[in-house]
């Protein structure tokens, strides 16, 4: 009987081991399946998004005989200490100031993040524009252009832009134009790539999440924090030299 006992207890136990395992292995079959069909998500969004946006890179030649252009979009990236703009930045504001004088456009829209009293990146993208030959009020600043989106979106509420150059490297020049033609402009961009990059592996690899992110983001179309009064581009493009706001706290990238 004892034994019998025993047999029952041990067939019971091997039982209970066998459904644990078995809904450990179907757990993680379900873990598998959802990464997988995560990253063929994302793979598909960054695909779409670069072959939808492709055929609207320029060669500089051929933006400038395009021309009829609002502006030259020119985003902004990172500052280093005193003000002086990071090589991908310098490259950024080279291009523009390249275009400019090349008759893309009649002015230049500096968008990027002024948004602590002592980060400006816009000012130093000014600076640079009239250090290279510039008129300055051919070149507006967009203080609280504090990510992609926000630059677009600011671009035609804000500035009145409709047809828009858009200067950037070429990583994120896809995610750049597809945001501004999501809302509405016939967007154009030429790639500002007259190096490599120390941070490229890791600016990839940041791409591609910020690329799902501004699928979902240009389906809803949210208001940027901040708007404000217009400025259209026909004005003189120094009354934005100073905002006389002070964007606080800054906002994420």
């Amino acid at each position: 009987m004892a034994s019998s006992r025993k047999e029952l207890v041990n067939a019971m136990t091997s039982r209970s081991v066998k459904r644990k395992r078995r809904m450990r292995a179907r757990l993680f079959a379900l873990a598998l399946c959802v990464v997988l069909c995560g990253g063929i998500a994302v793979a598909g969004i960054n695909v779409y998004m670069v072959r939808s946006t492709a055929g609207r890179i320029l060669a500089p030649e051929q933006a400038a005989q395009l021309g009829d252009f609002d502006c030259i979009l020119v985003l902004g990236a990172l500052v280093w200490p005193g003000g002086r703009p990071s090589h991908m930045l310098e490259d950024r504001c080279r291009r523009g100031v390249e275009l400019y004088h090349a008759g893309a456009a009649p002015v230049i829209l500096m968008s990027g993040d002024h948004g602590q009293v002592y980060y400006d990146e816009v000012s130093a993208m000014k600076q640079y524009a009239v250090d290279h030959g510039v008129t300055s009020s051919h070149v507006f600043m967009d203080h609280a252009g504090f990510n992609t989106y926000d630059s677009m979106y600011r671009a035609r509420d804000v500035f009145g832009a409709r047809r828009v150059l858009i200067v950037t490297q070429e990583y994120h020049l896809y995610r750049a134009i597809y945001i501004a033609q999501r809302l509405g402009l016939d967007a154009w961009g030429v790639t500002s790539n007259y190096r490599a990059y120390a941070t490229q592996p890791r600016n990839d690899l940041r791409e591609y999440a910020a690329r799902v992110k501004a699928f979902f983001t240009t389906i809803i179309q949210p208001r940027p924090r901040f708007l404000g009064d217009p400025i259209p581009l026909y004005a003189d493009g120094d009354v934005t030299n100073d905002t006389g706001v002070v964007f606080e706290p800054r906002v994420s990238p």
